[in-house]
């Protein structure tokens, strides 16, 4: 099967009634995710901004001897507004922060979110694409809960260690859109591979796709996650992207034992 076909045969499957059923699942738990973590980062934000303590010293000689003056000034949530926004340039700089930084961070964590949630989905979508098309080829799987669990617990501080080690990228111009964008896509490819590998194939299997395909599944989930920095993309193509990947792991484990 070709990589047209590939494609065409996973839209095809996407757009059947029980995989349009499987879409909404993510569509949902992932806003309600995101719904309560936007309140209890505004409530953080807001308990932060609501008073900003600001002290400061100066030291004077008078007639040699040293005398030192303390000022402390407590400075309330309404006056930090109100002296941001009385300015157009500040009020428009912060408008833009504010934005640009929560658009940003709503994107990369609801990647992140959808990512683990499509997880509890993917043997169901996997068994109905088996069920479709791939009745010869039988799902022997490799992994249990607890061996997921740490996996995923292993991807995400190898990811959060990624985030703080290429901090001094993010200030060079094109180079930090690569830096910010890497850590998040070595957890989607890596989650996303597993879930569907360890459905699917044996571990040595697994071991044979990567090592003789590895190039091909690399450029899938590139472009996968290219896909999901679209504003809303992830929320409904997850289900598309397990479809797609696990079409390609399907004939890859037809062929391995085939031969």
């Amino acid at each position: 099967m070709s990589e047209k076909e590939i494609l065409l045969q996973s839209i095809k499957d996407f757009l059947t009634p029980k995989m349009l059923k499987y879409a909404l699942v993510p569509f949902i738990l992932s806003l309600i995710v995101m719904y309560i973590i936007f309140f209890i980062i505004a409530g953080i934000g807001v308990e932060h901004l609501g008073t900003m303590h600001v002290q400061s010293s100066q030291t004077t000689i008078e007639n040699g001897i040293p005398h030192t003056e303390s000022l402390e000034v407590q400075l309330e949530s309404s006056g930090i507004v109100k002296f941001l926004m009385s300015y157009t340039i500040t009020s428009w700089l912060a408008t833009f922060l504010i934005y640009a930084i929560g658009g940003f961070l709503t994107i990369y964590i609801s990647i992140f979110v959808t990512v683990i949630i499509i997880g509890f989905l993917t043997p169901l979508i996997l068994r109905e694409l088996q069920k479709r098309d791939y009745m010869d080829v039988e799902m022997i799987g490799h992994s249990n809960i607890l061996y997921a669990i740490f996996s995923a617990l292993k991807w995400t501080v190898t990811m959060l260690f990624l985030f703080i080690l290429f901090i001094p990228f993010y200030f060079i111009p094109l180079i930090n859109i690569v830096a910010i964008n890497v850590p998040l896509y070595y957890f989607f490819h890596k989650m996303l591979t597993f879930d569907i590998s360890s459905n699917i194939c044996t571990k040595e299997e697994d071991k044979k796709i990567k090592f003789f395909s590895s190039n091909k599944i690399v450029m899938k989930t590139a472009a996968l996650y290219t896909l999901s920095l679209i504003p809303f993309a992830i929320f409904f193509g997850a289900i598309f992207f397990v479809i797609y990947l696990g079409h390609t792991y399907f004939l890859e484990i037809r062929k391995i034992r085939a031969k």
